[in-house]
């Protein structure tokens, strides 16, 4: 099941995609996700991000490759910061490089979002409170990260969460423990990895982080960027897939 949220007349509506139909779901997608009307053909509507979380939290360091390119090892426990709600845009919205930084890097990952209220939940538990996942770019000023001595300014920036096309839910667990994360820009492809890759998987995080925070429906989590991350510039397409989901497209301005 691929769920969206478009644009409408009366504001944003969440829907299922239905061949190349929108069906709304009345209730939006955490009660019953049985459609309803029809809001209108997939390609004659505006995509926003598939959901509006509360918080993002991300995980750094979670590809072996990845800690290794920029010097780092693999922590023993994951590695935890947030990105601001008013970071996220959706599918073909720009990215808007900030005047602050000269270093702005794409990071493709597998988001996870979350469908129902959590906390302290078990590893086993986990996955059941999962809606399903989608694609998201953890774009980061890398300068700043590195002057900083924590993530905030540079991670947190607007526009630097984009997140879509939509969430594929009614996955079971196995079915995202092998699949590919790419990142292209401009069609040169920049990053190949994989989630078998993964240092903590997808539900020890959700388990983990619970264990920290209250997780709301809607709460989204960034599970960390295989290796090949590299600059942004004005004029570019960075374009992130997830196998099984589709591509996010962004402009870069």
């Amino acid at each position: 099941m691929q769920i969206v949220r478009v644009h409408t007349a009366e504001g944003p509506t969440w829907g299922v995609i239905d061949n190349d139909d929108v069906r709304r779901l009345p209730n939006g997608p955490f009660a019953s996700l049985e459609a309803g009307e029809r809001v209108g053909r997939l390609e004659e509507l505006s995509l926003l991000a598939p959901v509006a979380p509360t918080k993002i939290v991300c995980v750094g360091r979670n590809y072996a490759a990845h800690a290794a390119e920029h010097g780092a090892a693999l922590p023993a426990e994951p590695l935890l910061f947030l990105k601001p709600p008013s970071a996220v845009i959706g599918p073909g919205s720009e990215i808007v490089l900030p005047a602050a930084s000269r270093q702005v890097e794409h990071e493709s990952e597998l988001a996870l979002v979350i469908g129902d209220r959590c906390r302290a939940v078990s590893e086993d538990e986990a996955w059941t409170k999962v809606l399903g996942i989608t694609c998201g770019n953890d774009v980061t000023a890398r300068d700043l990260q590195r002057a900083d001595a924590q993530w905030t300014r540079g991670k947190g920036f607007d526009t630097f969460c984009p997140l879509g096309p939509w969430i594929v839910a009614d996955l079971d667990e196995a079915e995202i423990a092998d699949i590919e994360v790419r990142c292209t820009v401009n069609s040169e492809l920049r990053q190949r990895g994989n989630t078998a890759q993964m240092a903590f998987n997808p539900a020890f995080l959700v388990s983990y982080i619970s264990q920290v925070m209250t997780l709301e429906p809607g709460d989204v989590i960034m599970t960390g960027t295989p290796d090949g991350v590299g600059p942004l510039h004005a004029g570019d397409e960075v374009t992130v897939e997830v196998e099984g989901v589709g591509a996010l497209a962004n402009p870069v301005v």
